[in-house]
C-alpha cells in the first residue's frame, strides 16, 4: 500500500502530538496535583499557626488577668490548650471537615485523648525528641486529608501543678475531671501532639478541573493547527507536486502543447518547476529538431 506524502505527513503529526500530549497531560497533572496539595497544607498551617495564636493570646493576656483568681478557683478557659480547642470550635462549626486536635496519651479532658493515628504521631515524636513537624495524609469517611502534626512538651514547670500528681492538682479540676487522668507527666516530656488536619477533596476537585480545562485547550488548539497544516501541505505541496505529475506523464507521452505550470516563487518546489520547464523545452526543441 501507497501512501500519499499527506497521509505520511499525518502519521508522523499525530505520532507526535500523542507522545507530547502524554508527555503534558502527566507532567501537568502532577503539577496540579502538587499544587492542591500545597494549597491543602498551606490551609493547615494557617489553622495550626491560628491554635498557636489563641494559646499564646491565652497565655499573655487572658491569664494575667485572671491571676489573682486563680490562685483560689480553677478555672479551665485560662488552659491554653483549653482556650485554643474552644476557639477552633467555634470557627470549624463553618468547616466541619477541618479538625484541630491536642492529642494526649494520658489526656485531663478525655475529648483530648490521642486517637489511634494520633498516638501513633505522638509516639514518633517520643521516639525523635528533635522532629518539629510532621506532615502526611489519611483518607477519612469524606476522603482523603493533609494533616500537620506538631508535638506537644512539657516545658513549663509550672504545668505540673495541675499533672504531677492527684493531690498537688486544684480540688476544683479535680471534681470537674477527676483523679484518674492526666497526671504522671514529667518536665520536658512529649505528652501529645497538635494535630491540624484539611481535606484535599476541593483542591483535588479543583486541580482535576483546571487539568480537563488545559487538555482540552490543548486538543483544540492541536486539531485547529491539524487543520492548517493539512491544508497548507495540500495547497503548497500536495496540489503542485500532482499538477506537475501530470504535466511530466503529458511530455513523457510527446505532448508538449498541454498547459503550462506556474513558476512563479522562490521555494524548492517552485526551483523544480523551473527547472521542469526548461527540461520540457529543451525535450520540445529538440523534438521538432527530429522532425526536420
Amino acid at each position: 500500500m501507497t501512501l500519499s506524502i499527506a497521509a505520511k505527513f499525518n502519521i508522523v503529526f499525530l505520532s507526535i502530538f500523542i507522545l507530547g500530549f502524554g508527555a503534558a497531560t502527566y507532567i501537568t497533572n502532577h503539577l496540579v496535583q502538587q499544587n492542591a496539595r500545597e494549597e491543602t497544607l498551606q490551609n493547615a498551617r494557617v489553622l495550626m499557626q491560628s491554635a498557636l495564636a489563641a494559646r499564646g493570646y491565652t497565655v499573655g493576656q487572658i491569664v494575667p488577668l485572671l491571676e489573682t483568681r486563680l490562685k483560689y478557683e480553677f478555672m479551665p478557659q485560662s488552659i491554653p490548650s483549653y482556650a485554643a480547642t474552644e476557639q477552633l470550635s467555634q470557627l470549624l462549626k463553618q468547616y466541619p471537615d477541618f479538625t484541630y486536635k491536642e492529642a494526649t496519651l494520658n489526656p485531663t479532658n478525655p475529648r483530648d485523648r490521642a486517637a489511634d493515628w494520633e498516638a501513633d504521631l505522638v509516639n514518633t515524636f517520643r521516639a525523635k525528641p528533635d522532629l518539629t513537624e510532621l506532615v502526611g495524609e489519611r483518607n477519612t469517611a469524606t476522603g482523603p486529608a493533609l494533616y500537620v502534626a506538631r508535638p506537644l512538651q512539657v516545658k513549663n514547670v509550672a504545668c505540673l501543678r495541675c499533672h504531677s500528681v492527684p493531690d498537688a492538682a486544684p480540688r476544683a479540676m479535680l471534681a470537674i475531671y477527676g483523679r484518674n487522668n492526666g497526671f504522671g507527666w514529667k518536665h520536658m516530656e512529649i505528652v501529645g501532639a497538635q494535630v491540624a488536619s484539611v481535606p484535599m477533596e476541593v483542591p483535588l476537585q479543583r486541580a482535576g478541573a483546571m487539568l480537563r480545562t488545559y487538555m482540552l485547550s490543548m486538543l483544540g488548539i492541536f486539531v485547529l493547527l491539524f487543520i492548517a497544516l493539512n491544508v497548507m501541505v495540500h495547497v503548497f505541496i500536495t496540489q503542485r507536486i500532482t499538477r506537475m505529475s501530470r504535466l511530466a506523464d503529458q511530455v513523457s507521452l510527446g505532448q508538449f502543447n498541454d498547459e503550462e505550470f506556474d513558476v512563479k516563487g522562490g521555494d524548492e518546489l517552485s526551483t523544480l518547476a523551473r527547472s521542469f520547464a526548461r527540461m520540457r523545452s529543451s525535450l520540445a526543441s529538440a523534438m521538432k529538431m527530429l522532425d526536420e
